[in-house]
């Protein structure tokens, strides 16, 4: 028989051999948790696992920067779970739940900071990104050189920024909201009549616009598409909902699309070239 610690120590000692390290305490809670893995810049938290004990423990991690991946089980069979470790499970889960939410609502306020003190800007030559991608700022702002763009939640609330630099490298204030959270590119009235598109980042998302004048969505990574698709038909209930996915060589983009665009009875549109998104089709000219 294993134990529940038993189960915790195998699963970091399997990892840890192949190659993804990191000494936070790992929590088997079936949810997914962020994570700093050794040999990375300070702050960061590029590593993620999941851990689930009950039935057949099993078990994923990933450290997103290399590309490493691997998928868990226990064979060995283990003891039951007494009642008041389960208890310790839900207790230490609905803990992690509060401290996520104080986390949210911090950055919330730390976003709300920031995006008072920046910069509204209207032309491309202001940001070497926008130059770069050949867009057209939008609702982006300045802030300390950093092209900022807003994430809003359901309510319209701003919860969240992403800040761009000069090379194109992305981060989220820390702790900020992000899963079903979106940026926009036009008028929402035109959704409420027509259609909207959904899209990944905030480059296609402009380009999109600019080419189809239509509504657009920006869900900041493919793993966010859906959640944003099922927040876009709640708000928009009589919209065609259009999902413009990545092309991926992982398949991962055009994955998500397709998901997103069945949980809301839509559309999605692919690039046809390998590795390509919106941008670089647009950008391009052959669209």
């Amino acid at each position: 028989m294993t134990s529940y610690q038993e189960i915790i120590d195998q699963f970091r000692a399997d990892i840890t051999n192949a190659g993804m390290v990191f000494k936070e305490a790992i929590i088997a809670d079936g949810v997914l948790h962020r994570v700093y893995v050794e040999g990375d810049k300070t702050g960061t938290k590029n590593g993620a696992y999941v851990l689930h004990a009950d039935g057949k423990p099993s078990g994923y991690a990933e450290h997103f920067p290399s590309g490493f991946k691997i998928i868990w089980s226990l064979s060995v069979q283990r003891e039951p779970l007494s009642l008041s470790m389960r208890r310790q499970i839900e207790d230490h889960r609905k803990l992690r739940n509060l401290e996520r939410k104080h986390r949210q609502k911090e950055a919330a306020k730390k976003a709300r900071f920031i995006w008072s003190k920046a910069k509204p800007i209207n032309e491309s030559i202001q940001h070497l990104y926008l130059i770069r991608k050949q867009i057209k700022p939008y609702l982006a702002r300045l802030y300390k050189g950093a092209l900022l763009i807003p994430l809003f939640n359901e309510s319209r609330e701003l919860v969240n920024l992403q800040f761009i630099d000069a090379s194109g490298n992305k981060r989220f204030l820390a702790g900020g909201k992000k899963k079903g959270c979106f940026s926009v590119i036009g008028d929402s009235a035109k959704a409420e009549r027509e259609r909207l598109l959904i899209c990944e980042g905030y480059a296609t998302g402009a380009s999109l616009h600019k080419e189809l004048g239509v509504f657009v969505m920006v869900a900041m990574d493919a793993g966010n598409l859906e959640q944003v698709a099922q927040a876009a038909r709640r708000l928009f209930p009589e919209a065609e909902i259009i999902v413009a996915g990545d092309n991926d060589a992982s398949g991962k983009g055009q994955a998500e699309a397709s998901k997103a665009a069945l949980a809301v009875s839509g559309k999605y549109l692919i690039p046809d070239q390998a590795g390509a998104d919106w941008n670089d089709v647009l950008s391009a000219g052959v669209a």
